[in-house]
């Protein structure tokens, strides 16, 4: 049930849950599997909206790209099963070099790296959203960066995982300040196989062969299960970059001008990717903060201490403490000290040294509520988060206008 709070009522519709609840129905009655016509449509309809609400030159910018992340790692952990098999039976320099080429590969896949192998995979077109508001020849810029597309399920999802781990090790997640490594055994597995091959070592290499071969059927899994609703991820984070549409439009920033970004991300960031490739030059470090806003309809709002796919990178402490300075004046509690070992689309102003963020939510069991599973639906978002990502991110805009970050 979606109630609004009197302040809500009385004043700023932006902030009007019902409303919110209305974008997330439209928005999920688009299946948004990377680069298909469902995704091109949630972009032109959220191109649309934000014109509606007064963003200006909002438009759509088209990536190429492989856009899946099953098919580079899984042919890599193809290539575990296949030299661990090898090294099974003795070693072979050959199979060794070759898994360590595929290790290598899969590392390289992993946001914020080249990733060379999905270069030469069949490529598929993607869109990115960008709308903009202030004063377009301003010094500083505000990029607010979302992503309109929807993640494929797979049984690594499943909820009851982690509800298990609660029932059978309670202490889990009290002392768990990460989540789960979910893509290391692609790189584990033939760097294993590859050690193995090259030693004659038959354990190593029956552990790459049978580590790779558990990541490729769970990778298939993926691969072989339908797209969800993706209300939580990430419409919940393209409802903000709508919400702050109506507010900016309706009171302008006068010295920072502010970027909506919205991009094709669940094929490993690869949408980001490709804005930083094409925007990152006219945005100079010294006068750009980025926050990514994903996955904001869980039960506790929270900003990532840091994250990445292999190691973690902390978040700069002057755009954590200035986004712990304004929750504390909002009255909002952040759920603290978590950190990421997957993506969100903040990796890439991480790794290129810009003062930066990401704005994230979570259960009780520091997870993303529904993540990744069919009930992500709107029904099942809580309101109240969301509501409280938009007044943050609001106030983090007028922060920023008013003074940058000396």
């Amino acid at each position: 049930m979606i109630t609004d709070t009197a302040s809500e009522a009385a004043g700023a519709d932006y902030l009007d849950r019902r409303w919110h609840r209305t974008l997330l129905d439209e928005l999920c009655g688009f299946t948004r599997e990377t680069a298909s016509d469902g995704e091109r449509a949630a972009a032109n309809w959220l191109r649309d909206r934000l014109a509606a609400e007064g963003a200006g030159e909002a438009r759509i910018e088209e990536h190429g790209g492989h856009q899946t992340y099953w098919w580079p790692l899984g042919l890599a952990a193809g290539v575990g099963v296949f030299a661990g098999v090898r090294a099974i039976r003795g070693r072979s320099l050959g199979a060794a070099a070759l898994a360590a080429a595929a290790a290598w590969a899969a590392a390289d896949e992993l946001p914020p790296r080249r990733r060379r192998l999905r270069a030469a995979l069949p490529g598929r077109t993607a869109t990115n959203v960008i709308a903009s508001l202030g004063p377009p020849q301003a010094k500083r810029t505000l990029v607010l960066v979302a992503h309109h597309d929807a993640a494929h399920s797979g049984l690594v999802f499943d909820p009851a995982i982690p509800s298990t781990i609660e029932r059978l090790a309670p202490w889990f997640f009290k002392v768990a300040d990460t989540s789960p490594p979910l893509l290391w055994p692609a790189v584990i597995g033939p760097a294993l196989a590859a050690a193995g091959a090259a030693t004659g070592g038959r354990g190593l290499g029956r552990a790459g062969a049978l580590l790779s071969a558990a990541f490729a059927a769970a990778i298939a899994n993926i691969a072989a299960s339908p797209v969800v609703p993706g209300a939580n991820d990430n419409g919940t984070g393209v409802v903000v970059l709508i919400a702050l549409a109506r507010a900016l439009a309706r009171c302008p920033t006068e010295s920072v001008r502010v970027m909506l970004v919205s991009t094709a991300e669940e094929g490993l960031c690869e949408g980001m990717r490709a804005f930083a490739d094409r925007h990152f030059d006219e945005l100079p470090t010294s006068d750009t903060f980025f926050l990514a806003i994903d996955t904001v309809g869980s039960p506790h709002l929270l900003v990532l201490r840091g994250e990445g796919m292999l190691g973690i990178s902390e978040y700069p402490a002057r755009s954590l403490e200035l986004l712990d300075r304004l929750s504390d004046e909002l009255g909002i509690w952040l759920f603290p000290n978590l950190r990421l070992r997957n993506a969100t689309d903040g990796v890439y102003p991480l790794a290129t040294g810009y003062q930066c963020a990401s704005l994230c939510s979570c259960t009780a069991l520091k997870q993303p509520a529904n993540y990744h599973w069919p009930t992500d639906l709107p029904e099942n978002v809580d309101y109240r988060t969301l509501v409280d990502a938009i007044r943050l991110v609001e106030a983090l805009a007028r922060q920023l206008d008013d003074r940058w970050l000396d």
